[in-house]
């Protein structure tokens, strides 16, 4: 007789499974990737419409109750972003002389395309070219004057700001200014909101969302570039990708055409930033 007898119901698993077991695992782990995705596309919603858009809309309240734009001057509008600082003919723009030789147009002005923010924020052209020098006067403080509720942002006295997570799960923050853009600007004429630490796929869905598509230099929603238009040959010409991705940050030429040279891409690094600039009505 054999000391190990034979017992059935102690054999190995059969093929089929074993096929059954690495399916379920394929789905457990397919199902987890597509979480992270729903996960960070609610964040992008509530970005943008707990923040983003809640600061458009204090934008246009200041326009409607001050009847300037921010930091316009009342007495003398020029209709400019920080036009309250600008100067013509030499003197302050809300105390020149109107029946003076200039006439009241952006390019006699001087002392203008300010950015006004709260605070510095991130050093001046480290998430991309082209910012400009920061105005004396505040954001927060001139919201704060004409009684408009801000979005509660990162909390009291950091209304500016949201934190939120990139796709490698590093905290970035996002930081809301606005300017002045002479004519001719590549990123848009006029007033515009400008939008600092974006991660680029924040970046398309923002501009998906404003523009209905991800275009980086058409449109209302655009990379920031402070060059004049007849600088980019390919004005004007749709089809423009944002200047970065996820691991390749724009290349040492400032404004290549996209994101091109080696950047990393392990999965613990920073993901890139951008800066962009929201065309504002008034």
């Amino acid at each position: 007789m054999s000391a190990f007898p034979n017992h059935p119901n102690e054999a190995g698993f059969t093929l089929i499974e074993l096929a059954v077991v690495l399916v379920v695992i394929g789905v457990i782990v397919g199902a987890m990737a597509v979480g992270k995705d729903v996960q960070r596309n609610a964040e992008y919603h509530r970005i943008s419409n707990k923040f983003v858009f809640e600061w458009k809309k204090a934008y246009d309240e200041y326009y409607q109750r001050t009847g300037v734009v921010l930091g316009d001057s009342q007495i003398a509008p020029t209709y400019m972003v920080n036009g309250g600082e600008a100067s013509i003919g030499g003197a302050r723009a809300g105390r020149g002389d109107p029946s003076g030789t200039l006439a009241g147009i952006p390019e006699n002005y001087a002392n203008t395309g300010l950015r006004i923010c709260h605070g510095q924020g991130y050093p001046r052209n480290s998430i991309g070219e082209g910012d400009s020098d920061l105005a004396r006067q505040d954001l927060r403080e001139l919201v704060q004057k004409i009684g408009i509720r801000m979005p509660p942002g990162r909390g009291e006295g950091l209304e500016d700001r949201y934190v939120y997570s990139d796709t490698n799960g590093n905290a970035t923050e996002l930081q809301i200014c606005f300017q002045w853009n002479p004519p001719s600007t590549i990123s848009g004429a006029g007033n515009v909101m400008v939008l600092r630490g974006l991660t680029p796929d924040l970046a398309r869905y923002l501009d998906g969302l404003i523009d209905g598509k991800a275009d980086a230099l058409e449109g209302r929603f655009r990379q920031q570039d402070a060059r004049h238009n007849a600088q980019e040959p390919s004005h004007q010409v749709p089809g423009q990708e944002w200047r970065a991705n996820n691991t390749f940050a724009q290349t040492e030429s400032a404004y290549s055409s996209s994101a091109e040279g080696v950047g990393g891409n392990r999965d613990e690094d920073r993901v890139a930033l951008v800066t962009a600039q929201w065309i504002m009505e008034q």
